[in-house]
């Protein structure tokens, strides 16, 4: 039950991404890695906001789609692709997709982030609902590796969409945290979730600095679900992996039954 995130400092063309999106992936699966996470925005950190409006994608259809679910095949394994943009009917939006193959190549998953960034601080701001439009439905799926939830980025800071997620033994979370906030808040909130749900948490992360001025926090990191860090990049490209423990996990909710404790359960 080995898992790994990828962690790169994604540009503007979509293919240089898809390319080293794959290096990094066939070197996840070379250390034996069975479920890959790609970061958000992976395909694409355009020089302006709107680029990845232009890129986007029908669902089913388009150049992002099909290397996911080639790669997945591919290598045999289960894949969550980061983010990618799709349709929506507002043609200068997107919705914001965490798209799941299996190791077959078909797509089993779809989630649209729900939260929407925004943050101005010392000169620094982003507004992500000018171009993206919010999903609404949490979704978790069956696999081979347990009930795995997933979310995207900022979701992060928003424990109950985690608590009705519940039962989920992995949580996967891609992610573009800017160096701001990700180096305030990033591992604490990371650890926090694996902590509160008792479940392994997989983020893969941006890291680094991008064509359009952006610095992203990087710290790819797996968690388990005593909150240890079980492997991390701090910077650049490249992957962590770590093997999930099913029985590690059952005698931790065995000892500190916290998730049946809950008082206001959905």
């Amino acid at each position: 039950m080995r898992i790994a995130a990828v962690q790169m400092a994604s540009g503007p063309t979509v293919a240089a991404n898809l390319a080293e999106a794959e290096v990094l992936i066939k070197l996840a699966a070379k250390q034996g890695a069975r479920l890959v996470a790609l970061p958000e925005y992976f395909a694409i950190i355009g020089l302006k906001d709107s680029d990845k409006v232009a890129v986007r994608e029908q669902p089913g259809h388009g150049p992002i789609q099909d290397f996911l679910s080639k790669t997945a095949r591919k290598h045999g394994i289960w894949l969550v692709g980061g983010s990618a943009p799709l349709w929506t009917d507002d043609p200068g939006k997107v919705k914001n997709s965490s798209l799941v193959f299996n190791d077959r190549g078909e797509q089993v998953a779809r989630y649209d982030k729900i939260h929407l960034f925004g943050f101005e601080m010392n000169g620094e701001k982003y507004r992500e609902e000018n171009t993206i439009e919010a999903g609404n439905e949490i979704v978790v799926f069956d696999s081979p590796f347990g009930r795995v939830g997933v979310a995207i980025c900022y979701d992060l800071r928003f424990p109950e969409l985690f608590r009705r997620m519940q039962p989920v033994d992995l949580i996967v979370l891609p992610a573009a945290f800017t160096e701001t906030t990700g180096r305030a808040h990033w591992e604490v909130l990371i650890r926090a979730r694996a902590i509160e749900n008792l479940a392994y948490v997989l983020a893969s992360a941006q890291g680094g600095f991008h064509r359009n001025g952006r610095e992203t926090h990087g710290n790819s990191m797996i968690v388990d679900p005593w909150g240890n860090v079980l492997d991390r990049l701090a910077r650049g490209s490249g992957v962590v992996v770590a093997d999930m423990d099913h029985d590690y996990k059952a005698r931790l909710r065995q000892s500190l039954p916290a998730l049946d404790h809950r008082v206001f359960a959905n």
